[in-house]
Formats: C-alpha cells, structure tokens, sequence
C-alpha cells in the first residue's frame, strides 16, 4: 500500500489495487478563514495541483464537514459519481452537493475487497468536544494489505484507546498538529499524546499528519520529533511525512 500526504489532513492513498482520498480539502492558501485570528488559512499551498489528488481515484472518505477536511473546491472538483463515504449523520448534507454515491456507514461496510469500520472520535474536552460536533476514524483491512486505522480529529481518549486495543492496527494514522482555539485544550492529538499513541499501540508504525498548514495548530514536525525522540520513539516508528511526500509499505 501506499499513502501519499498532500496537506493537513488530506491523504491519497493506493490499497487493495483501489486509490482513494480521505477529507479533501483543496482550496489554495490564504483561501479559508482564520481558526485562531492568527491568519487566513490554509498556510500553505497545495503539493501538486489540485485536479492530480482527485484524478483517476476510485472512492472519498470524508470524516466530518469542517472546511479543512473538506472545502468548496473538492466539492467542485470530485466527480458527482464518486463513492463516497461518510458519517450518517453527514449523508444528507453531502447529497445536496449533487455527489449521487453518498453511503453513511454506521458501523462496517465492505466495498470491493476493502473492510471499512467506522470508529468513535472525540474533537476535544467537554463543550468544544460538543460545539465542534461528531467526528469519525475509520479502520480498513484488506487481503495482503496491512490494517489501518486512520484515527481522525480526534484526542487520544478511551475510544481511541479501545480501538488500538481491540483491532491492533499496524499502521495508525493521527492528526498530531495540537490544534487549539485560543484558551481551550486541544482539540486534535499534540506531540504528547501522538507519542501516547506510539507506546499504546507498540505494535504499529504511527504516521502523523495534519502538521503545519492551519493557523490555530501549535505543534511542528519537529517539535513532534524532538518530543518522540526524548520519549524513546524512534524515527522508524513514528513518521512525519512532508506534504506531497508518499511512503509505501
């Protein structure tokens, strides 16, 4: 398989001979409000032009409708036939962007070969977990492919933990860019509890993504790898791809 970061928390990736892409946002920089009143966002361009992360790809997985995880421009550019997956409490709301393929998953779902599983997320502590609303992981598993547990914007809390514990991925992909509105606790993974991921599930490689590109995240890639590094994670259990760069297992 292979998984190609394109920015935040956008992926592509090829798995069981099917490429698809997880919350496409694709909007060029400066183009979203600011999250933190810090900037515009995103603050960063795209890798590569936004018509290659979408083209010749076979299915979307979008977790939930911030705009970060999936903006007006995807919207435009996916193909209104697509397979799209989702959350069912976001059906609807994709539906009415004409897409005709919209499939809430409630619990699992087998398409073409490809296990998907929806898993629980938590987007923060307490009322910014219930202001910033629901928020799906997903867990594939595919003959000859390694299991994958995309965990989404989520913090590490028990939900997480229990689907490390119960399905024991080997690769774990997390948002670790410690977002925060100003005041609050994070609302995503930071570089403590990726590294809490990292030791939870020793079994898995830790890919973390959703690093550099919004203005109210407040880890860096190399604040997350000095912190990993102090903690005993070594660089081959925990990676922190640049956008655009693709790692193949």
């Amino acid at each position: 398989m292979k998984i190609r970061l394109i920015r935040n928390a956008t992926l592509r990736i090829n798995y069981a001979n099917k490429e698809f892409v997880i919350d496409p946002s694709l909007m060029p920089k400066y183009t979203i409000e600011s999250f933190a009143g810090i900037s515009r966002n995103p603050l960063v361009d795209l890798p590569c032009p936004p018509e290659e992360v979408v083209d010749g790809i076979d299915m979307v997985i979008v977790s939930h409708l911030h705009p970060d995880h999936i903006d007006p421009l995807a919207q435009q550019l996916l193909p209104k036939d697509i397979q799209m997956f989702c959350q069912p409490s976001d059906e609807n709301i994709l539906r009415q962007g004409d897409f005709k393929l919209v499939s809430g998953i409630d619990t699992s779902v087998n398409w073409d070969g490809i296990t998907i599983m929806r898993t629980a997320g938590q987007h923060g502590t307490g009322m910014m977990a219930r202001q910033m609303g629901n928020v799906s992981g997903f867990f594939f598993e595919a003959k000859n492919e390694p299991s994958v547990y995309w965990a989404g914007d989520t913090i590490l809390y028990e939900g997480v933990i229990h689907t490390l514990r119960e399905f024991k991925p080997e690769i774990v992909i997390t948002h670790s860019g410690g977002a925060r509105f100003p005041g609050s606790e994070p609302i995503i993974m930071d570089d403590e509890q990726t590294v809490g991921v990292c030791r939870e599930a020793s079994q898995a490689i830790v890919v973390a993504t959703h690093l550099e590109a919004l203005d109210h995240c407040t880890v860096s890639r190399a604040r997350l790898r000095e912190f990993a590094e102090n903690g005993g994670i070594t660089s081959d259990r925990l990676l922190i791809p640049e956008d655009g760069e693709s790692i193949s297992f």
